[in-house]
């Protein structure tokens, strides 16, 4: 399936370690005919870290996109009624953003997207990228894969033996779960093990 003409929201946490699994994929969709939308939480829009300067991953979506990203939630909230999307995608989605999705706190500018998409009926994609997933945060990541709407890019344990609690999607595989989840379907299997 193409995804010619479909728009389609990216929201992008701080997750500075996983950016660079993340672009290509948004650029595969765009490739496959998307108008991707992009929206950025504070951590990702104000954050320097090892993984680059924040300025630097702004530019970089800016570039892939052709948009502006949206930065605040006074500006996510018109991809309700006015600027509905397709899809939301939600890559990578942190523990700490995890949790407030899961606990229906709308604090920043990816949550506000996300919660207009879902008034919407339409799917929210959501590739996972938390050292916590097997720890605390396991209760809101089992609570939004039991919530309709929400779509998980497979995901598994990324270093079992340092970090046995951590879990990250294989982001490679984000066209292809937005691709099932605008038929409202979960990819299979959804728990994988991810390649070393």
């Amino acid at each position: 399936m193409e995804l010619q003409g479909k728009k389609i929201g990216f929201g992008l946490t701080g997750s500075h370690c996983t950016y660079e699994a993340v672009y290509p994929q948004m650029e595969k969709l765009k490739e496959m005919g998307a108008e991707i939308v992009p929206v950025v939480s504070h951590t990702f829009q104000s954050t320097d870290s090892k993984f680059g300067k924040a300025a630097d991953h702004m530019q970089r979506v800016r570039e892939i996109t052709g948009r502006e990203p949206i930065q605040s939630i006074v500006d996510a909230e018109p991809l309700g009624p006015i600027e509905p999307l397709d899809v939301m995608v939600l890559a990578p989605l942190t523990g700490n953003s995890m949790s407030r999705l899961a606990n229906a706190i709308t604090d920043g500018p990816v949550l506000m997207a996300t919660k207009a998409t879902i008034r919407n009926g339409n799917p929210v994609v959501i590739g996972v990228s938390t050292n916590d997933a097997l720890g605390l945060n396991g209760v809101n990541l089992m609570r939004l894969m039991a919530t309709k709407l929400m779509y998980f890019v497979p995901f598994g344990q990324d270093d079992p033996v340092k970090k046995p609690n951590s879990m990250v999607s294989d982001m490679r595989l984000i066209p292809e779960t937005v691709q099932h989840a605008l038929e409202y379907k979960q990819i299979q299997p959804v728990i994988i093990e991810r390649a070393k």
